[in-house]
């Protein structure tokens, strides 16, 4: 037998080793594989925390139009982050007003603080579809105690016929696990209570008791202990947001000419918000032969 077969046999025993040790009683299981990085993407596939190198975000001083529910959502991830209580959190309402941005702003605003006490923090993305496979993310999670994760999934919402909802409302509360202390989920969506009207709707007008089916659909979004709403934004903060972004991005235009060319942008994209602003800001930036 040569010397590379009994290596790769030695190797593979090796391993076949690893792994019964690993499933005796009592065997203490393997935390997430974590590297320096503070953002990851759950594959529920592979069962792995992907690194996230640059997470897409803008400064959180940037983000206008969302003072109250910016101010909330900070108080709350900071106790988080000093190991105190604080809530899952939903983000709910107007499209394109920040609610992701928020998240991902207040993650790295935190995380550059200079403050005693402060743990590690992690924000970990999962997939709307990948959401069965959050109880076992909590679980593997739940062992790296020498960090604090906020689990975050964008554009969250359940259509008809879906039960997957039912695994996050175990692990939001009332499951025998329940949530681990070093864990948070904060959630993005258009819809109040997760569930498309009709939805609800049709259970109210069809179910043999309509008050314990509809209960059943929307009690998944009362298992946050935060509703903050983002709702359309009106002209003047659109303006500002603009002029914000301008600033930041040293774009140089005067006042009546921004107000005047913004203002047409958004009419012809029949809506103002903060995605809509930033667009504009992409082409102004494009025309001055920069790059944001």
């Amino acid at each position: 037998m040569s010397e590379d077969n009994s290596a790769a046999i030695a190797a593979a025993l090796n391993r076949i080793a690893e792994t019964l040790e690993a499933l005796k009683p009592g065997a203490k299981a393997a935390g997430p594989v974590l590297t320096d990085a503070t953002a990851y993407h759950w594959d529920a596939a592979a069962g792995t925390l992907m690194p996230v190198p640059k997470v897409s975000r803008v400064p959180l001083g940037m983000l206008k139009g969302i003072d109250d529910v910016r101010e909330i959502l900070l108080q709350n991830t900071l106790q988080f982050a000093r190991g105190y209580a604080a809530n899952n959190a939903l983000l709910w309402g107007a499209r394109g007003m920040g609610k992701s941005s928020l998240v991902k702003a207040l993650h790295g605003h935190i995380t550059a603080l200079d403050e005693p006490g402060l743990g590690r923090l992690i924000l970990i993305e999962i997939a709307r579809e990948d959401i069965e496979a959050l109880p076992r993310l909590m679980r593997l999670i739940a062992r790296e105690e020498a960090a604090r994760f906020i689990v975050f999934c964008d554009d969250l919402s359940f259509d008809k016929d879906e039960t997957s909802y039912k695994s996050l409302k175990t692990i939001l509360d009332g499951g025998l696990e329940g949530r681990p202390e070093n864990v948070l989920f904060y959630a993005t969506s258009n819809r109040r209570h997760l569930m498309p009207r009709d939805m609800v709707e049709n259970e109210r007008s069809t179910a043999i008791t309509p008050g314990e089916a509809v209960d059943e659909k929307v009690s998944l979004s009362d298992r946050f202990g935060l509703w903050l709403g983002f709702h359309n934004c009106d002209q003047p903060t659109y303006l500002a947001m603009i002029r914000g972004y301008c600033d930041e991005y040293g774009l140089t235009i005067d006042d009546e000419t921004l107000r005047a060319r913004a203002v047409e942008w958004s009419m012809t994209r029949g809506a103002r918000s903060g995605r809509v602003a930033i667009q504009f800001v992409r082409a102004l930036a494009g025309e001055q032969g920069k790059a944001i």
